[in-house]
């Protein structure tokens, strides 16, 4: 049996840990196509090195990541995963079977996501899915800057098969993702004019993202694992709302800090003069 032609693209920063095996479960495709967002560890040298076609962005959204896949990518159907992704090989069959004279734009994936070595059932985490699968030619384009979207023309499909996700792979690295993704959720609700924060917004929106993931989806019945993504999830809440006050502020901090540093010089000079 022919299959229809695949080009797989990779979006990458700083994946030296994940990168081979992601690449390695994409040896079935045609074209394997690796989008970098301004790595500086060996991520590009190892894509090389599996034989992926590189392509080097910095500073970049994840829309403007997966547009530059869609320029590059030759074959008749592009499927787009993350480093931090694994296809399976019930996946790639289900890929390869569902597209077969198929007449759908694109296909929805479900996704398993396994946060600190566990597989997700509950916290909003089991209702995952991810429209990653596209004829090149239905594509239009990806928007936005954190939760990016497709925009393609056609109708959608839905794969049986997940693809399995390996994120929140410690605290450390979850901290690391914090600080890229909340920054740029301020300053998108900083841009919409975003009514003024208060104090008890902070406490209300940290606290209910808390009881959402743990009580209201659940989350408790993954244990342990359940209960620090509910509070690493309030964490984030509260992080994101926080750089947002600091946007609004007036004076800016650095306006005030400044001010206290000169009040200080002022002190001193008047010391001097004694």
């Amino acid at each position: 049996m022919s299959f229809s032609s695949i080009s797989a693209v990779v979006i990458s920063k700083n994946e030296e840990r994940m990168i081979a095996n992601c690449l390695d479960s994409l040896t079935w495709c045609d074209e394997v196509l690796v989008i970098d967002n301004g790595s500086e560890d060996s991520t590009l040298e190892l894509a090389q090195r599996q034989g992926a076609q590189v392509e080097e962005m910095k500073k970049a959204t994840f829309a403007e990541l997966r547009n530059r896949g869609l320029e590059k990518a030759s074959k008749e159907w592009i499927l787009y995963v993350d480093a931090d992704e694994r296809v399976t090989p019930s996946l790639k069959s289900d890929i390869q079977k569902s597209i077969q004279s198929s007449t759908r734009a694109a296909f929805s994936i479900p996704r398993n996501n396994i946060h600190y070595g566990k597989w997700m059932q509950y916290g909003g985490w089991n209702k995952d899915n991810v429209v990653r699968l596209f004829r090149r030619k239905a594509l239009n384009q990806w928007l936005g800057d954190v939760h990016e979207h497709a925009e393609f023309q056609g109708e959608l499909g839905t794969l049986s098969e997940s693809l399995v996700h390996l994120t929140h792979r410690n605290m450390l690295d979850g901290l690391q993702k914090t600080i890229d993704w909340t920054k740029i959720e301020a300053q998108l609700l900083f841009a919409s004019n975003h009514p003024k924060i208060t104090g008890l917004r902070l406490i209300k929106v940290s606290i209910y993202e808390f009881i959402r993931r743990l009580f209201l989806n659940k989350g408790w019945k993954d244990g342990v694992e359940g209960v620090i993504e509910a509070m690493v999830q309030a964490m984030n809440r509260f992080i994101v709302y926080e750089q947002l006050w600091e946007m609004q502020r007036k004076p800016p901090l650095d306006e005030t800090y400044t001010k206290i540093e000169k009040e200080i010089h002022r002190l001193w000079e008047l010391e001097e003069k004694k």
